[in-house]
């Protein structure tokens, strides 16, 4: 499986550089996963810019990081552009239950928001 990590201080960027996250990849994914979430990673942002086709497998791998991170921190995935890859995730209706976002740095900047708004509830308490 190729893929990198950029890890920052609030948030790591975990990019698939795979064009297919089928039943050959999924399972070495979600070990990555679960490093990533044991390792502290607060916030993880899994780009799929470069994935064109996704099958049961891919999508249950997305689903575990969404577990995974459910009370943790924010699980965000980015980068659904391949047609193919959009219309799973809407027959799936999972753009209800997962944070979907364009981009990476607007994955950021949402990440940064939600950091703000915790601090200031945190003040006002």
């Amino acid at each position: 499986m190729k893929y990198s990590v950029d890890k920052n201080d609030n948030y790591s960027v975990l990019q698939l550089e795979e064009e297919n996250l089928n039943s050959l990849i999924a399972p070495n994914l979600k070990s990555e996963f679960v490093f990533l979430r044991n390792e502290g990673v607060q916030n993880l942002i899994f780009d799929l810019t470069a994935v064109k086709y996704v099958d049961s497998s891919g999508l249950s791998a997305i689903l575990t990081a969404n577990r995974l991170w459910k009370d943790f921190g924010t699980f965000i995935l980015t980068g659904v552009e391949h047609p193919s890859v959009k219309k799973l995730i809407e027959i799936s209706r999972l753009e209800s239950i997962l944070s979907i976002i364009p981009t990476v740095e607007e994955s950021v900047e949402f990440l940064t928001m939600e950091s703000i708004e915790e601090e200031l509830q945190s003040d006002s308490e």
